[in-house]
């Protein structure tokens, strides 16, 4: 047993640090439960670890290292790295909900359990999946995956390297790229030409002027570094047999070893899916998030959400949103009276207010394009794990396959070690484009526990046994140090990719 808390939170990210700290400020006993080795989510990934390496430097990164410390710092918190939670079983929502969430959790190969009487889901968001023809060969990941090498290892990919698709991380993983050595960065931008007129047409943009500045710098930083900017791509194709050969589209053609595609973050939705929490359809962005309140609570009233989890809005607001629901969930346990969660949620909201600003511009001019999924050619791999095409889940859709848990059935779609995340999304829309339906009226893949795979062994509290080395193992972390160090001091003369 790993103990009772009146808070446990999943995710060790901004949001997830910024709730701990409050929660336990408020005398609350919190734990956090994170997969990763140290905390930081993805922005701030490796942030005690890689907060000096020059290709990373900035603002951000010096927010992100004094939240860490403030987490570090604080007493009440018991952080659990490495761990996944792989089922939460909550108390019946229309019944006497004093009773604590149980959840089970995978530590050190072994699944203990834990109990909280609130539960706060910090799991952030993810990137889109963007499936294009060739997008399964050797040399194609996301711009995040790119940028997770690139935090942890030190990683540069070696030779000419294309950026496809949209969206601000696009620009920022092409700087660091750059500020890391990188000699030939592409960027093919598929947003549609007049998106920027429109969305500044729309009206809102100035109230987000402070981040507006900052996304500016970042291009003209990207550009002065010698990023080539190709606009307004459609039709994009990955070229190759055994590995990435170029990247196509209607109208041009390019030759390079490395193609990162990204087209914005979503909710990642699994484990609130899984709960049977109630979501909501995000028109502008086309995706499922959520119903949270103002504080982050859910359908649920033993669980709440903040971060990008919630909706995307990035790492200032997923502090903001932590903030307030610690002192929600502080309230509701009765540790603070509704008057102090009131006042003191003053300063919070109003970042919250001027993290958001920006994002309904954003969300217009960086709107996925609603008939990417009706145009995909029927040999396009769009579940990886089971290597399920576009064309079968179009067929499965004829013989009567009506949403995503049908097409599980047909094809085994959903399936895989992702259980969905990657092929979900895109499985839901090539059903409405098919059933010639809006996307909010296909029902979203349902997924199940276990949220993430784990062994017979580790449920029943055996340990593996192998001579491999585990995330844990001392002489792997201090390798891994070690070569990070090596990479992040060497790759600016080498321009190799690291081990």
């Amino acid at each position: 047993m790993m103990g009772e808390f009146d808070l446990l939170i999943i995710g060790a990210g901004p949001a997830g640090m910024s709730a701990a700290v409050a929660a336990a400020g408020m005398g609350l006993r919190v734990a956090v439960v994170d997969e990763q080795p140290a905390v930081g989510g993805q922005v701030f990934r490796a942030i005690e670890s890689a907060g000096a390496d020059p290709a990373l430097r900035g603002a951000h990164a010096d927010a992100g290292r004094k939240l860490a410390a403030q987490f570090h710092g604080s007493r009440g918190i018991q952080y659990f790295p490495r761990s996944t939670v792989w089922h939460i079983e909550l108390a019946a929502s229309g019944g006497d909900v004093s009773d604590p969430a149980v959840l089970s959790v995978l530590r050190d190969d072994v699944s203990q359990e834990c109990t909280a009487r609130r539960v706060l889901l910090a799991t952030g968001g993810q990137e889109r999946p963007m499936p294009v023809p060739g997008w399964t060969l050797p040399g194609v990941m996301t711009a995040g995956a790119a940028q997770i090498l690139l935090k942890t290892a030190g990683a540069v990919p070696h030779g000419p390297t294309v950026i496809a698709g949209q969206g601000p991380l696009c620009w920022l993983v092409a700087v660091q790229l750059l500020r890391a050595g990188a000699k030939e960065v592409h960027f093919v931008e598929t947003t549609p030409a007049g998106r920027i007129a429109r969305a500044c047409l729309a009206g809102g943009w100035w109230r987000g002027l402070p981040l507006l500045r900052e996304g500016l710098g970042l291009m003209r930083e990207a550009r002065r570094r010698g990023l080539k900017v190709l606009r307004h791509a459609g039709g994009l194709r990955i070229l190759g047999d055994e590995q990435v050969a170029g990247l196509s589209w209607e109208g041009g053609e390019i030759a390079c070893r490395t193609v990162l595609l990204h087209d914005g973050v979503i909710p990642s939705t699994h484990i609130s899916r899984a709960l049977g929490l109630a979501h909501r359809w995000h028109e502008a962005q086309r995706y499922w998030a959520p119903a949270i309140d103002a504080w982050g609570a859910a359908s649920h009233p033993q669980v709440a959400i903040a971060g990008d989890g919630g909706g995307a809005g990035g790492w200032q607001a997923a502090v903001a949103q932590g903030a307030l629901a610690a002192l929600d969930a502080a309230h509701r346990l009765g540790a603070i009276e509704a008057a102090q969660r009131d006042a003191r949620a003053s300063a919070p909201l109003k970042a919250l207010s001027r993290a958001l600003a920006l994002r309904p511009f954003l969300d217009r001019l960086y709107a996925p394009l609603e008939h990417a999924a009706a145009e995909l050619a029927d040999d396009t791999v769009v579940c990886r794990c089971e290597e399920v095409t576009a064309g079968q889940i179009r067929a499965a859709v004829k013989l009567g396959a009506a949403g995503p848990n049908q097409i599980k059935a047909f094809l085994r779609a959903g399936m895989g070690p992702c259980q969905g995340r990657m092929c979900g999304t895109t499985v839901a829309a090539l059903i409405a484009a098919e059933r010639d339906v809006p996307a909010e009226e296909v029902d979203p893949l349902r997924p199940r526990a276990p949220f993430k795979p784990l062994t017979v062994g580790a449920l029943i509290g055996q340990p593996a046994k192998s001579g491999r080395l585990h995330a844990s193992d001392p002489i792997r972390e201090e390798l891994g140090h070690r070569d990070r160090a090596q990479c992040a001091a060497s790759r600016h003369a080498m321009n190799s990719s690291c081990p």
